[in-house]
């Protein structure tokens, strides 16, 4: 056989296996437009509820990972995870690509982009929006979704407030006479001396209700000052003298006699005295602290 005819049989088998070893070129832009498109078809059948179409373009074996969600992989997950969703009262869902890579095999693209979700729930209406990753792959030609994930922008909501602590109180009934209360002295962080303390009920140091009395010679004087809880105070005898501030202001004192009530809400700086012996009965829950000057 002849070079020349030799060569002429071989040429159309290179042909043939260089066109089938060639790589098909890849219009990124097309592919782009396609991927909107589908994610378009996407909101599409959200906003109708429609799904079987939803479903229809997940991949069999995507996963969808949903924010606050439990994983959805595989349609038959898929299928209930989205049921459960479009059941949401007046659900409204919506997103908006931002950027989309297809790869240059022009098999697998990266969709990112951003989205708003809105529902009605007893307690009202229920605002979300974050950020989204979807990987798209082409089966058959046809671009299908290979993995879903979605993350909230919005800070996560305040924990609820505490129980109030169930503080315990005595089981028993309890009484003191007048002439029966034992009296100690009363040791505050200023100077004046003289005051006189007597526990009628409970621990004031510790964290349950109390009750005490305060006894203060005539002219006592205190400085500005306050307590982290509230004060229940009934005057007993004498007259108590108190002005509220974190400065003494003798113009702002104001006398309270036998019988009257007062409440000093806690952190409230107070000052004052007593004119003629004085007796002051004070109910609160404690510990009952004392911190000089202003909170």
């Amino acid at each position: 056989m002849s070079p020349r005819r030799y060569h002429a049989l071989l040429a159309p088998g290179i042909a043939l296996i260089v066109a089938s070893c060639a790589t098909v070129a890849v219009n990124p832009a097309t592919e782009e437009a396609a991927i909107r498109a589908r994610s378009a078809e996407l909101n599409r059948a959200v906003t109708a509820k429609d799904l079987n179409a939803i479903v229809a373009i997940h991949s069999p074996s995507a996963v969808v990972m949903m924010a606050n969600s439990p994983t959805m992989s595989g349609a038959a997950a898929i299928r209930q995870g989205w049921q459960g969703m479009l059941a949401m009262p007046n659900l409204a869902l919506n997103w908006q690509p931002s950027r989309i890579t297809v790869a240059r095999s022009g098999e697998v693209a990266t969709e990112v982009g951003s989205y708003t979700m809105a529902f009605n729930t007893p307690q009202g209406r229920v605002n979300d929006a974050g950020n989204y990753t979807t990987v798209w792959q082409k089966v058959d030609g046809q671009w299908l979704i290979a993995s879903d994930a979605v993350t909230s922008s919005l800070p996560l909501p305040a924990p609820p407030p505490a129980a109030p602590a169930v503080i315990a109180d005595m089981t028993d009934m309890q009484t003191h006479s007048a002439t029966g209360i034992e009296w100690t002295d009363f040791t505050p962080p200023w100077p004046s001396a003289g005051a006189r303390m007597a526990v009628i009920h409970g621990d004031p140091s510790g964290s349950g209700d109390y009750t005490l009395r305060l006894q203060f010679p005539d002219g006592y004087e205190f400085p500005p000052h306050w307590h982290r809880m509230g004060e229940h105070v009934t005057v007993i005898s004498g007259v108590f003298r108190l002005g509220m501030g974190g400065t003494a202001n003798a113009s702002a004192i104001k006398e309270y006699q036998a019988g009257d009530f007062l409440y000093l809400p806690g952190q409230m700086p107070h000052f004052g005295g007593a004119r003629g012996p004085t007796v002051v009965q004070l109910h609160g829950i404690g510990p009952f602290t004392i911190n000089l000057g202003a909170p």
